[in-house]
């Protein structure tokens, strides 16, 4: 190693020492802490000295280190992240319900980004976006080897301007590029209507900022025109998640007062926490309990939960909560499984760490990790059936998701199924898109919406023929 390489990769292990001291001595508050690893330190240190002084161009010090903390983070599970300034601003801006983009809830698998949710409404939604679909390409830049903070870049942009992505679709075996022109997000993430006389729906299409406000609005403005409700029916369907304390808000709506909600473990002693249907648990700031206006029917009305494999997180809390203390009837199909609780920490005024501190737990101590919730009644997606349901991705899929103790190992009889479910696609990829996108939620043609009614009604319910518990991959053997 030359004198300069040695110089520069000394420099490095000072200032990345001071750095991971400041960690340290935080982290050090909230639990113990094992011995610097200095020797992968100094490696790491003297890469950074290699690439500095012997790369064929110039690099700049400041994208080595934002490139060397995002990789470290990213390699920890699909869902923690390292925002910059930029990817920060959006990341907040997702929160409040309003940002410049195409309109996706979105995660990373096997190096591509997979759509977990299109948002209602969205460019993406109205082009036809579906989940489960895989961006390969954006524009002409291929997704594989970005992050997904850079693949979330280029998706982004000036409103009115245009984005060409290309999706590999494997349900229907096929690949196509949709151009979708980038604009305002602003996520009504709230619908109420009565599908029939004196029976409500409720769409909650993700947990934002506004969500509890609007429910609780919404559905009181309902009970107003027509108090007499016999049956609610809460859609969480393709609700990829959102902010805990909203979905702790609506969890406590229909659960009697003080039952628990979900409970979170992790390493630090912040993350072991129990949250109840009480207001000091989803109220952030001080002021009247919006529950309060509404009415007291909401506690004990017949009510059935709609979910299928784009509910995620915040929604599967609600499923859960909702299951364990027996208050509704989970209906549809087995959730995605995010089960685990994501903290952002600043890094200082416009960056910050998104990092995965605990796992969440129904009311009776379930995981929701990786296996999601599973409903009471298996409902098809139509009255044909969901002969592709196989095909779809969830959590347990994705690749570096958390697992229990040991790592999971592929299924060969589910490997097997989605092969077969891939054969019986070759016929059906041919026909037009617009033949087989479903009925819009909440239309008279919404399938699973009309068996949760006439569950509701005390009717026969047309239970699934092609669903299954996705049980956990099989274990190695010692």
């Amino acid at each position: 190693m030359s004198q300069k390489t040695k110089i520069a990769g000394w420099i490095a292990v000072g200032a990345l020492a001071g750095a991971l001291t400041t960690v340290s001595l935080q982290t050090v508050a909230r639990g113990s802490l094992a011995p610097m690893p200095l020797e992968e330190l100094q490696q790491l240190a003297a890469v950074f000295g290699m690439i500095k002084s012997d790369y064929v161009e110039p690099v700049d010090e400041k994208k080595l280190i934002t490139d060397a903390i995002s990789g470290m983070v990213s390699s920890l599970d699909p869902h923690s992240q390292y925002f910059d300034k930029k990817s920060f601003k959006e990341f907040r801006e997702g929160t409040t319900g309003r940002f410049v983009g195409v309109g996706i809830e979105i995660t990373q698998e096997d190096g591509l980004v997979r759509v977990v949710s299109p948002i209602e409404g969205s460019p993406a939604d109205r082009a036809g976006l579906k989940p489960g679909d895989l961006i390969t390409r954006v524009d002409d830049t291929p997704v594989k080897g970005l992050t997904l903070n850079e693949a979330v870049k280029r998706m982004r942009g000036e409103p009115g301007t245009a984005v060409r992505l290309t999706i590999l679709r494997r349900d229907e075996n096929r690949t196509f590029t949709v151009t979708i022109t980038r604009e305002e997000i602003r996520t009504q993430s709230v619908k109420v209507k009565m599908v029939e006389p004196g029976y409500l729906w409720v769409r909650l299409s993700q947990f934002q900022e506004r969500t509890v406000d609007d429910f609780v609005s919404k559905v009181e403005d309902a009970y107003k025109k027509n108090p007499n409700i016999k049956g609610v029916v809460l859609d969480l369907r393709n609700d990829p998640g959102g902010l805990l304390d909203a979905a702790v808000a609506v969890s406590a709506a229909f659960l009697p007062e003080g039952v628990t909600v979900v409970s979170t473990n992790g390493q630090i002693e912040e993350s072991k926490a129990i949250y109840k249907a009480r207001p000091e648990d989803y109220m952030r700031r001080r002021g009247a309990d919006p529950l309060k206006r509404l009415p007291a029917a909401l506690k004990t009305v017949p009510m059935v939960v709609l979910v299928n494999e784009g509910s995620a997180s915040a929604s599967e809390i609600v499923a859960g909560a909702l299951q364990d203390h027996k208050r509704a009837t989970i209906m549809g199909s087995q959730t995605f499984g995010k089960g685990s609780v994501q903290t952002v920490r600043p890094l200082g005024p416009d960056t910050a760490l998104k990092i995965t501190t605990a796992r969440y737990y129904t009311p009776s101590g379930k995981t929701i990790q990786a296996k999601g919730i599973v409903p009471d009644i298996m409902v098809d997606d139509t009255a044909e059936g969901s002969p592709y349901a196989v095909l779809r991705m969830r959590e347990a899929d994705l690749e570096k998701h958390l697992v229990g103790s040991e790592p999971d190992k592929k299924d060969p009889v589910l490997e097997k199924e989605r092969e077969q479910a891939l054969k019986r696609l070759e016929a059906e990829s041919r026909k037009p898109a617009s033949e087989r996108r479903l009925p819009e939620y909440g239309s008279d043609k919404d399938f699973q919406l009309q068996q949760a009614l006439a569950k509701l009604k005390g009717q026969p319910v047309k239970v699934s023929t092609t669903l299954v518990e996705r049980k956990e991959p099989p274990k190695d053997e010692d």
